[in-house]
């Protein structure tokens, strides 16, 4: 398995140690190789939101142009098709240019997702209606599902970032205004992370370097793992793996630096996992607001927020789902 092979090249081993930790070393010198395909624009999944991008144009136009004899072809009849197939076509064109004009364009394949249910909705609508072409439409709605299936396979593809033993990877970085010694001593000790882990039900502490995680997952289900410490470094690192047996395979590290300009802290999370169902678990997870990355986001800020006024100040007026740690007025953020 992927995070069986990251394990491997993360434990730490009686021929080669390094400082640094060569496990997160070659997992810093992979994510540079991504940030270069990124910046080169060569990355597979933006090739293939490219085609995404052309292939929303070019029907978007047939919608537009033609809506008429592009609702007869899809076998959907009635005096509002038309005007239907329309507006449809104007936001498939919409999200064309989005995708061709923005740079890792997630959130325009993520709208192209949204547009896929709303016309899955609509063709089921049509196929219970009476004087429409049921075989038509069933045809139709096959070749929507599967262009959904690939715009939602892309869209995970851009939300998060390869891993580099094949695994899902989540990073991000946060500044937080106090000292390595003080962020690594809070985080070392497990029993605080809950503290602003909002997905993180319990931390039961077996020994110095195993412990036992239970967290939420969607649709209001739990899952646990037993995890170990593989590298340990006094306020700059700790690395960790899941145990055989984990509901999800994980791997990762948490490092701290100091920030330029004696700022405080950066602090870096990485994480390696596998989820259930590959690439198409992740997305319907992010589909149900579960995703790792925003989770490991709204995570960073709330542990900036307890270790600098002591406690998680939420927003209600932001837009996602329940309170959500408010955005710090500025901090250092990847």
């Amino acid at each position: 398995m992927a995070v069986q092979q990251t394990r491997r090249a993360l434990a730490p081993t009686h021929e080669e140690h390094t400082p640094q930790g060569s496990g997160v070393q070659q997992r810093d010198r992979h994510y540079l190789h991504l940030q270069r395909l990124r910046a080169a624009k060569d990355a597979p999944e933006e090739r293939l939101a490219n085609f995404l991008g052309w292939f929303s144009i070019g029907l978007g136009l047939a919608e537009v142009l033609a809506p008429k004899a592009f609702g007869k072809l899809i076998g959907a009849k009635g005096k509002h098709t038309a005007f239907i197939r329309f507006g449809c076509g104007l936001r498939e064109i919409t999200a064309g240019i989005g995708i061709l004009t923005t740079r890792r364009p997630r959130t325009w394949v993520w709208a192209r997702v949204m547009g896929d249910a709303m016309d899955l909705a609509a063709l089921d609508v049509a196929l219970m209606s009476k004087g429409t072409d049921k075989g038509r439409l069933s045809a139709a709605m096959a070749a929507v599902a599967g262009v959904a299936a690939l715009d939602l396979y892309n869209a995970q593809q851009l939300s998060t970032v390869p891993g580099p033993h094949g695994g899902m990877a989540v990073l991000h970085t946060i500044t937080v205004n106090r000292s390595p010694e003080e962020v690594y001593r809070f985080w070392r000790d497990f029993q605080n992370l809950p503290r602003f882990m909002s997905h993180l039900e319990s931390v039961q502490v077996s020994d110095e370097k195993r412990s036992h995680w239970a967290a939420k997952a969607p649709a209001g289900t739990i899952v646990e793992w037993d995890a170990e410490i593989i590298e340990d470094q006094p306020n700059h690192l700790i690395a960790w793996r899941s145990l055989e047996g984990a509901d999800v395979d994980n791997t990762g590290f948490v490092r701290f630096d100091p920030a330029p300009g004696d700022r405080g802290t950066e602090v870096r999370v990485e994480i390696e996992y596998n989820p259930p169902a590959g690439a198409f678990g992740a997305g319907v997870a992010k589909l149900f607001g579960e995703a790792p990355e925003e989770q490991i986001k709204g995570d960073l800020r709330r542990l900036k927020q307890v270790l600098e006024i002591g406690e998680v100040v939420n927003s209600d007026s932001s837009i996602h789902r329940g309170p959500y740690p408010a955005q710090p007025a500025a901090d250092h953020q990847g």
